[in-house]
């Protein structure tokens, strides 16, 4: 019997042969990522922002001690009143479209995470770490991003605090790899081939290349092909429409609604919430408190007040929307001028009948209590609002998430938190 060869490790430059790899075709798909990754980034901290979390104590914020990571925060405005929609669209539909392209580089340099020694220097040292907390982080945010938007829980605390931290470190090592990588990736883009094996000082050309199967071209064509087809499967959900159909990969999507004017997508539904009828019915009252002073409302009072018409969407963090819904009920200012706070009136702290989960209570910033168009709605394109839809009252405000449009409001308390 002749003596068996030695199987090769992934630690030598030998045991990877695809004839694919190579500086160009890393450096193609590194500048794709430069500009998705960049705007994902950005819209990440605005859907961030668009949560006011440094009111009430950080009702809202989900995630402790973010110090100076939170330097950028700002008013979140109520125009245009589609914003968050837009924005919360942008970054999940592109973060789920650039899923085959981050697969794809991190195939193409998979190499280099198995080079020995791991640092020739201190500044190959500092690659090396760079591009473990690259690849790591942009897993753990692709990875959660995705259970999120699928509604499924089964990473460890809450989505927030773990998303938001992540995003922090994944961007850091994402800019120090973008800085130390950029000359090569300039001279890789400027050469029309790879260098060969010998000649290469990047250890991607391999060393012992296989027959090849498929062109470069055609394998960034699969790639390209893979986004596209994962762009026409999401989007939907946010843009609306005869195009809701298309958005086979979300779960709020492709699914039929129903009809008639509540037939229309519900983060969760009554039941869920554990609101139970008898919550909802003749009994219930809404508690209006502040400056000092309290008022408790029934329905009927609170449908002999000026009624008010709002046309809004609802947008959830997961990306999907809903079109603009046409809502009636009081103003939120107008409620506020019940206990004296008519003039100018600040935030508020908004209750909900749910016992559990998170947003329970939400606070909005007082631009938002003064937008014409923020209602403690009551109907919904001149129908009672549905149970699933809060019934017997909810928050509608302009360009907000949908978790603080809160659902079965029983208590609203202005500026005393």
């Amino acid at each position: 019997m002749g003596a068996h060869r030695r199987p090769v490790p992934p630690t030598s430059p030998s045991f990877w042969r695809s004839p694919l790899r190579g500086p160009r075709l890393t450096a193609l798909l590194g500048v794709v990522l430069l500009a998705g990754i960049t705007l994902l980034f950005v819209t990440g901290l605005l859907s961030y922002a668009a949560y006011n979390p440094d009111l009430a104590g950080g009702v809202n914020d989900q995630t402790p001690g973010k110090g100076l990571l939170g330097f950028y925060l700002f008013s979140w405005p109520t125009d245009p009143h589609w914003l968050y929609r837009l924005t919360q669209g942008v970054h999940v539909t592109l973060g789920v479209a650039l899923v085959p392209i981050l697969l794809a580089k991190l195939w193409s340099v998979i190499p280099k995470l198995f080079t020995l020694p791991p640092a020739r220097s201190v500044g190959h040292a500092l690659e090396r770490v760079s591009l473990l907390l690259l690849v790591g982080g942009a897993l753990f945010e692709f990875v959660t991003g995705i259970l999120n938007i699928q509604l499924e829980y089964l990473f460890p605390g809450s989505f927030y605090p773990l998303h938001f931290y992540g995003a922090w470190v994944f961007i850091g090592a994402f800019l120090a790899h973008v800085v130390l990588r950029l000359p090569r990736t300039v001279r890789a883009l400027r050469e029309r081939t790879d260098p060969a094996a010998d000649a290469d000082d990047t250890g991607l050309v391999a060393v012992r290349p296989d027959r090849p199967t498929v062109s470069r071209r055609g394998a960034l064509g699969l790639v390209g092909a893979g986004s596209l087809l994962l762009l026409a499967t999401t989007a939907g959900q946010s843009v609306g429409g005869w195009w809701r159909r298309t958005a086979l990969l979300a779960p709020h999507g492709g699914r039929d609604p129903g009809s008639g004017p509540n037939g229309f997508q519900i983060n969760k539904t009554a039941a869920f919430a554990g609101i139970r009828p008898q919550d909802t019915g003749g009994d219930w009252r809404l508690t209006v408190e502040g400056g000092g002073r309290r008022v408790r409302l029934d329905r009927a009072a609170l449908l002999g007040l000026p009624q008010h018409e709002s046309a809004l969407p609802i947008a959830c963090v997961e990306g999907w929307s809903t079109d603009d819904q046409l809502w009636s009920g009081v103003r939120l200012r107008d409620l506020a001028a019940l206990v004296g706070l008519g003039a100018q009136p600040p935030g508020l702290l908004v209750e909900s009948l749910q016992l559990h989960g998170a947003f329970r209570r939400a606070a909005l910033r007082d631009n938002q209590v003064r937008d014409p168009r923020s209602l403690l709605a009551l109907r919904v394109g001149g129908a009672e609002l549905s149970a699933d839809h809060g019934h017997p009252a909810r928050i509608i405000v302009p360009a907000a998430p949908g978790v603080l449009n809160t659902k079965w409001v029983s208590r609203l308390t202005f500026g005393e938190w």
